[in-house]
């Protein structure tokens, strides 16, 4: 072979043939393999990268084209004690592969010690010498490059985000031609699209669609890593969800589609571990390559494990921070993401603060990367690091989350109310853990896809994940949820209005906060999983009920819907210039009004005994919404009606009310008030008021 251009990683096509290139430190010799098919068979021809510049191992082969079908061979040590475990007769995937073809076979050939089962159970010490070839998945050369992207660049300030899953948000959907549901295709689909607009979202964030494949001992217990969480090649679409044998222009088309209807897509990436899991764990890439450069060691022959995966990408060298951003600029280039939530991102630096990480800040100061919507998860299963980062980076809040779980769904039999400061200061913005970067630091939820759904948070005092088949170990045993006095799905009309009502009045909390509000799939339609809190490894086939969207509705189900919707207009309406920074709660000069206020029930603002008062369990708030208009919210989350009093005239002359949780909202007739006027709110119940003045 020729000597290729070392610049470019992975394969790069010419007019004439292939660059190939690999990064190995350690490795004595790589070779490169070819699979072509001859009689019905894949016959295997290798091909030495004899040209080393640094650690990149290179080499030029003409002749090939997209669509060619490879691996790598790597060459080395044996010595597992000293963290090094090449193993040539083991077919390796191209990290920076962009297509992948073939499934994983769970045999003792994968790993690269000898195992005596598909689980990798045996001696991690000795060498296997067993060939992997067709027990792998083979890399594939594309012609992918970058293009052109529509951007639509949406203020954070009106952003309002919707979490999905390829396959569970399309796959039940009728309107879909049966073999594209499920699919990216599908994705783009007009009745997807026309279900986002109705929900009024304008970011559609994917759970990760990395090439990912299940962990062994999960397939072992006859079930699939649904959610996707354990990728083994970062810039390549999963296969799974393509309708067609081309995923990158199928995911190209999707994401041009729902650009034009204005949604933006923001990809959940996994680049904290890999698929290879622990040392028992089979040898599929990174591992055979250099396991000792690619993987974080707590000694030299055992890894430092802080994602709960079995291991951990060494994301701070620099070859890892090169292929990170490499990969993040293909999904951003080429694919046309507009942006990213890094799963467990605090086990992606070394140090103590994520402004001092070398990939967080090689990410910042990408001119392409810096611009797009970049959101951690800041902590990992050893350190919580909520307010950590620095702009331009947003956090997912679970501080938000648990307080107005706390306020809403907290039993006080059971010891738990904490009053209203706590939900006060985050409906705020979380200015006491965001401080100067100012409130849409925080992307705001209630549910996610690790968690009850917002149903089942309603339903459930206690985790159901049997269906796992790990013994219901899996999963958070704190929920801060409450079933309404029955476990699960219940006929009692009264127990189901008020779960209903709950729903809502949840879901206005979320919608109504300064922050940017993230919504989870199916929350829309009371989507249940069954009180199973831990998901992922559901379901079992493609259409199993539980974590998919459901499309047929009944009435509750129905106004669920057009109050998510009704809720989001409201905030786009009124509330989207208001929210990006922070409220001051003085007095305005010239307008003699505060930018918020909090008023106890009697319509005065609220003193520092209402707010030292842990029975508490009501709160008013007024934002004032710019020129004439404001919203007020009437929270009552306690187990009676109560009545609530309108501000005075000070704050409006005429008050509005437009929503109202205990009443369907497509008949909803708007009730009109004068100030002062006491007004009654159910029990589990929001309501909202527009303000004239």
């Amino acid at each position: 072979m020729q000597p290729a251009d070392p610049r470019f990683l992975g394969s790069t096509l010419t007019e004439d043939g292939a660059n190939f290139a690999l990064l190995s430190e350690g490795a004595d010799a790589v070779e490169l393999c070819l699979f072509n098919e001859v009689n019905d068979q894949l016959v295997e021809t290798r091909f030495a990268l004899a040209h080393r510049t640094g650690p990149i191992w290179h080499g030029y082969l003409s002749g090939v084209r997209a669509g060619q079908k490879y691996g790598y061979r790597v060459y080395g040590p044996w010595a597992p004690e000293r963290g090094a475990r090449f193993n040539a007769a083991k077919l390796l995937i191209d990290p920076y592969a962009h297509h992948l073809e073939g499934e994983l076979s769970y045999s003792p050939e994968i790993y690269g010690h000898i195992s005596d089962d598909g689980q990798g159970e045996g001696d991690i010490n000795l060498r296997d010498a067993r060939d992997s070839a067709g027990k792998v998945p083979y890399s594939v050369v594309t012609a992918s490059h970058p293009r052109q992207i529509n951007r639509l660049n949406t203020p954070w300030a009106k952003t309002i985000i919707y979490e999905a899953h390829v396959q569970g948000f399309t796959i039940d959907n009728p309107s879909i031609a049966g073999p594209l549901r499920g699919t990216y295709a599908a994705l783009g689909d007009a009745s997807t699209i026309a279900h986002l607009k109705k929900i009024g979202v304008t970011a559609l964030e994917l759970l990760p669609i990395q090439y990912s494949v299940t962990e062994p001992a999960i397939a072992a217990r006859g079930r699939r890593n649904y959610w996707g969480y354990n990728p083994i090649a970062f810039s390549a679409p999963h296969g799974a969800y393509a309708a067609t044998s081309d995923p990158i222009v199928e995911l190209q088309e999707a994401v041009e589609k729902l650009h034009s209807a204005g949604i933006e897509v923001i990809l959940d990436v996994v680049y904290n571990h890999t698929a290879e899991g622990g040392t028992g764990g089979p040898t599929l890439s990174f591992r055979g390559i250099d396991n000792k450069a690619w993987y974080r060691h707590k000694s030299d022959s055992d890894y430092l494990d802080v994602t709960g995966c079995g291991n951990t990408i060494n994301a701070g060298a620099p070859h890892s921070v090169r292929q990170i951003v490499d990969s993040l600029r293909w999904w951003s280039d080429v694919i046309g993401v507009d942006g990213f939530r890094f799963d467990l991102a605090t086990a992606l630096y070394h140090n103590h603060s994520a402004a001092d990480s070398s990939l967080f800040s090689a990410i910042t100061a990408d001119p392409i990367l810096r611009d797009l919507k970049l959101i951690s998860e800041p902590w990992d299963v050893s350190r919580y690091s909520l307010g950590d980062f620095v702009y331009p980076w947003r956090e997912w809040n679970d501080h938000y989350r648990d307080s107005i779980r706390q306020f809403w769904l907290a039993d006080l039999e059971r010891g738990f109310g904490e009053g209203v400061s706590d939900i006060a200061s985050s409906m705020g913005g979380s200015s006491d853990i965001f401080y100067f970067r100012g409130p849409t630091s925080s992307i705001n939820f209630v549910t996610a896809h690790d968690g009850f759904t917002l149903n089942d948070l309603v339903s459930y005092q206690v985790k159901n994940n049997e269906a796992n088949g790990e013994s219901n170990r899996d999963g958070a045993d704190s929920n801060r949820s409450w079933n309404v006095g029955v476990e699960g799905p219940s006929d009692d009309l009264g127990i189901t209005t008020i779960r209903h009502w709950l729903q809502k009045s949840i879901a206005a909390t979320l919608a109504l906060s300064s922050g940017v509000p993230m919504f989870s799939m199916g929350d829309e339609v009371r989507r249940t999983q069954e009180g199973n809190n831990n998901a992922y490894s559901q379901p079992q086939s493609g259409s199993d009920s539980g974590v998919n969207l459901t499309w047929q509705l009944d009435e509750y189900q129905r106004d669920m819907l057009d109050s998510i919707s009704a809720l989001n207009s409201i905030r786009s309406t009124y509330l989207a210039d208001v929210t990006s920074k922070f409220f001051t709660g003085a007095l305005d000069i010239g307008t003699q009004r505060k930018d918020i206020a909090w008023f106890s029930l009697g319509g005065r603002e609220m003193t520092d005994t209402h707010w030292q008062d842990s029975e508490k369990r009501s709160l008013t708030v007024f934002i004032d919404a710019g020129t004439d208009k404001g919203i007020l919210l009437f929270l009552n989350s306690s187990r009676e009606e109560t009545l609530f009093t309108l501000p005075d005239s000070t704050w409006g002359q005429t008050f509005r009310c437009i929503f109202d949780a205990s009443k369907v909202t497509a008949t909803y007739e708007p009730v009109i008030a004068q100030p002062s006027t006491k007004v009654p709110v159910a029990q589990h119940c929001a309501q909202v008021w527009l303000v004239s003045r």
